[in-house]
């Protein structure tokens, strides 16, 4: 999406192989690709091998055979089936439609069947209930809230910057937002209240698009 940070950014990778694999298979990946096999030159390393079958269906759950994070700012975690933090793997799924870049095999939109955007919608606005819940003020909570708006808005994924710039220009919490895009650098830390109130916002109206059938998000901002 053009916004990689070589300090704060994660390398994010998808698989796809034509059917389900067993655990020992899953674990000689692992065993592969963790950073101390396959050192990731960035944050982390975040992979997620499918089935294809699962992509076909275009379904909002997560659907993985493996979801792996290893890196050497990253705490190493290997889920062989999916558990909490559900909400991710079909907002992946959609930018990888879109957008993905593929380093071997057919181009990713070939792959990633479109996830019809009533129910990609409840899943994003999933995810944005999740930063609030967790008590995640950071910048990442409030941009990724921002890139969440957007997409409601305009049927766009765009990178966590380009998403802060966007709610400006529409005086989204104007000095929420620009704080979040000073903190990617200076890590200067967010109001926990204002944060809380936005995130519950941006999830009510990205709810009320999902209501609508996917169509734009609407109502006061929040």
């Amino acid at each position: 999406l053009g916004g990689f940070d070589h300090d704060l950014s994660d390398l994010d990778v998808a698989a796809v192989g034509a059917t389900r694999v067993g655990e020992t298979t899953k674990e000689a990946i692992v065993a592969a690709l963790r950073h101390e096999s396959l050192p990731c030159p960035a944050r982390g390393l975040e992979f997620v091998f499918y089935a294809e079958p699962v992509l076909r269906t275009a379904t909002t759950e997560p659907g993985f055979e493996l979801n792996l994070n290893s890196g050497a700012r990253m705490g190493f975690r290997a889920d062989y089936e999916p558990g909490e933090e559900r909400h991710w793997f079909a907002i992946d799924r959609s930018i990888l439609a879109a957008h993905g870049k593929p380093l071997f095999g057919p181009p990713a939109r070939e792959l990633f069947a479109p996830i019809p955007r009533g129910p990609l919608l409840e899943v994003v606005a999933e995810a944005v209930e999740w930063h609030r819940e967790n008590q995640l003020v950071g910048s990442d909570a409030v941009l990724n809230a921002c890139r969440s708006l957007r997409f409601a808005a305009e049927g766009l994924w765009s990178s966590k910057i380009a998403a802060g710039t966007w709610a400006l220009e529409r005086h989204e919490e104007p000095r929420l937002v620009a704080q979040a895009l000073a903190a990617r650098q200076s890590r200067e830390p967010l109001s926990a209240l204002d944060v809380g109130r936005f995130l519950e916002g941006v999830a009510l109206r990205v709810r009320e698009a999902a209501r609508l059938g996917g169509g734009q998000a609407h109502g006061a901002k929040q």
